[in-house]
């Protein structure tokens, strides 16, 4: 109560609605911003690194021999500021088409992710591409690790990612299957994708958690992908459960 008023505090919460509906959600607008800001600054590393590289190679040349400095400043001065004008131009050539097709890059990516009370198999959906569209659906019975992070440049933002990682895949190629970039929500997306995982084949572990030894990844055999694997798993343990049932 404040001068005989009450007071009302309002909570905020994420949209988590569409995720736990199984709709399509987007990344947040802030992606843009977020993917303009890197690409500038990367830029401007190349230049700066460059032009540093080559002020340093001066020094370098002092330090070896000290009578060649005097040409080496001559060389230095006559080639820095075309050097600088090319850097300029090499780097506008590929930051203005990456900054001008970065909307619609974000626009057109797509996220959703279907629960085990959907009517579809559970699963996470991403949509990405511009000339080349990609989907992807990554099925939970394959998911064996999920994290989220934020870096430098996400927390500037207010974002973060989802990383989902599957068996076959991580002992392919280093990093995750699929990431659920550019979301402000993004703690709450994790946490929900490991609910309904848990739901789905419990225990399960996360990278911060002891795995559990029911839940090895699918061993790989010549001539078999990881798809048929899990489906002959889940085949097998029906039929057990059947005959235990029949017994």
């Amino acid at each position: 109560m404040t001068m005989g008023k009450e007071v009302e505090s309002k909570v905020i919460k994420p949209p988590v609605q569409k995720v736990m509906s199984g709709r399509i959600f987007r990344p947040a607008r802030a992606y843009v911003y977020k993917l303009w800001v890197k690409y500038t600054a990367l830029a401007a590393a190349i230049w700066l690194g460059t032009v540093l590289s080559a002020v340093g190679s001066v020094y370098f040349i002092n330090a070896v021999d000290p009578g060649e400095m005097d040409y080496a400043i001559r060389t230095m001065g006559a080639w820095l500021w075309p050097l600088n004008n090319w850097l300029i131009i090499g780097n506008l050539l590929w930051l203005v088409p990456a900054l001008a097709a970065t909307p619609m890059y974000v626009g057109r990516i797509e996220y959703s992710v279907i629960s085990e009370s959907g009517e579809s198999m559970p699963e996470v959906y991403v949509k990405k591409g511009i000339l080349t569209i990609t989907r992807k659906h990554v099925p939970f019975r394959t998911i064996t690790n999920i994290a989220s992070h934020a870096g430098p440049f996400d927390r500037l933002f207010g974002l973060g990612n989802v990383s989902i990682e599957t068996a076959g895949y991580s002992g392919q190629q280093a990093g995750p299957e699929e990431k659920l970039e550019g979301i402000v929500f993004y703690e709450e997306v994790r946490d929900f994708i490991l609910n309904e995982l848990r739901k789905f084949r419990a225990p399960y572990a996360t990278a911060s958690e002891a795995a559990s030894a029911a839940e090895e990844p699918v061993p790989r055999g010549p001539g078999l992908e990881d798809e048929m694997l899990l489906t002959l798993r889940e085949i097998r343990d029906l039929l057990r459960a059947q005959r235990a049932q029949g017994e």
